[in-house]
């Protein structure tokens, strides 16, 4: 994640070795800064009360993702709960070692945040910590994660998700409960009707759709040979779904693709949502679900954030346990930039309804997270892992590949049945667990990893 604002307040008291501190100091903001972080806070150490709570007053008006405290030498907590008790981000205490000399303490700054971590455990303030010199990359990682975290929180207030339509009957796991994502996440759901894109569809001009078609024929090899009306269907779907993200100001789609686009419009709506997903078109991915499956938006545009990739949702539909193999597959919705650059990616058609958009291609090979916002149990729990889509044919056509696991596929299977999980997944490239955790930790989300013991904050 791109970005990411941290508050950086350093701590002193006068009485240990000050200018060992602010050497402490000067290279922590370095290595903070060589590591990407946008930096806000005071110039010089905070030594008093008075300061701190100048400091704090100053956070409350301050966008940031994270407050660092970084704790150069021991002081009391005061200054610590002045710093964090109007600031709704979440708080990170840094310490530093220093040699065993057998002389004098010089900083004393692990004390320093035991001290505060008390002091905000009885105040019920979560927080995170570290204890290590500001060159080390571990510390850096996990402020990383934390700060990701902080950002995903604060973006997440304000998102808007558009839910086209109801889910099919019989898919309880695409049920909308807005009170629980409103109340955890903080996301607004507006509800759109198909009628109403089914009639902007149809009012896209034949020049829109033929500047698209132009557009996608530099991606797709094969548009020409496909049936052109509902191709055009697709791509009328794509502009409507566009046109009302942006008036809606909307951040994802959970649409119902079927079986209203195959009989009202003729044409596959996974085309139009790949082309979304992508961000073809756009100054950003807009992350879509088939079967107006909101959880699994959410999950996309969360996954998304945190990667700065698109993110893609698909079936689970085949288990190799001889070979730890678990075939991925949907009808063709997959984002276009994970086509595998050794297959040229086709226009195809639905498998069952055998009219076109679709996309058809192989999933590229690489590190992937796996992510779902579950609602299986009634209430709703991060279920995350990650894994390795392999360099192998696609098991089946459409957009579809082949996903190695941490676990055994028999212990995925296993858990995917006896816990009741979604029959939809959703993974981007590259391994987001760290901040994913970190989280689901800061809102208070429990954890179900794949292929270990469920862990409730």
């Amino acid at each position: 994640m791109k970005n990411l604002r941290i508050a950086f307040i350093p701590l002193v008291r006068t009485t240990f070795d000050v200018a060992l501190a602010n050497e402490m100091i000067r290279m922590a903001r370095e290595a903070l800064i060589s590591a990407g972080f946008e930096l806000n806070g005071p110039s010089a150490a905070v030594s008093d009360l008075p300061s701190a709570q100048a400091a704090a007053a100053d956070l409350v008006s301050t966008d940031v993702d994270m407050l660092l405290i970084f704790q150069a030498t021991f002081a009391d907590s005061t200054m610590v709960t002045a710093l964090t008790e109007n600031v709704n981000v979440p708080v990170f205490l840094w310490a530093v070692p220093e040699p065993w000399t057998g002389e004098r303490l010089r900083l004393n700054s692990l004390c320093g945040i035991n001290l505060a971590g008390h002091a905000l455990t009885l105040r019920k303030r979560k927080y995170d910590y570290a204890y290590g010199l500001p060159q080390d990359p571990a510390v850096l990682r996990k402020i990383n994660s934390l700060a990701a975290a902080g950002s995903l929180w604060r973006r997440l207030k304000s998102a808007r998700l558009g839910v086209v339509g109801e889910h099919p009957v019989g898919m309880d796991s695409c049920h909308l409960d807005e009170p629980q994502l409103q109340n955890i996440f903080g996301v607004q759901v507006i509800q759109i009707e198909l009628a109403e894109i089914f009639a902007r569809a149809r009012r896209i001009p034949v020049e829109v759709i033929n500047r698209t078609r132009t557009q996608l024929d530099a991606r797709l090899d094969n548009l020409a040979a496909l049936d052109q009306a509902p191709l055009n269907g697709t791509l009328g779907v794509y502009n409507a779904l566009k046109e009302i993200a942006l008036e809606k100001n909307l951040d994802g789609l959970a649409v119902r693709c079927w079986p209203e686009f195959f009989t009202e419009m003729g044409c596959a709506a996974c085309g139009a949502m790949s082309m979304l997903s992508d961000g073809f078109g756009q100054s950003t991915p807009l992350p879509c679900s088939c079967e107006a499956d909101i959880n699994g938006t959410l999950t996309q545009l969360i996954i998304q954030w945190i990667s700065d990739s698109p993110a893609f949702g698909t079936d689970m539909v085949g288990v190799d346990e001889a070979q730890n193999r678990i075939a991925l597959w949907h009808c063709g919705l997959a984002p276009l930039s994970m086509a595998d650059p050794n297959s040229q990616p086709h226009g195809g058609i639905h498998s069952n309804r055998r009219v076109p958009l679709v996309m058809d291609f192989p999933l590229k090979p690489g590190n992937v997270t796996i992510a779902r916002i579950s609602q299986s149990t009634g209430s709703l729990r991060l279920i995350l892992g990650k894994g390795e889509i392999l360099a192998e044919p696609k098991p089946f056509s459409g957009t579809a590949g082949t996903l190695r696991l941490d676990c055994s596929a028999h212990e995925f299977l296993d858990l995917l049945m006896r816990e009741g999980l979604e029959h939809h997944i959703s993974l981007v490239y590259g391994n987001y667990c760290d901040p994913l955790q970190a989280f689901a930790d800061l809102i208070g989300l429990p954890i179900l990893t794949i292929g270990e013991q469920e862990v409730t904050p």
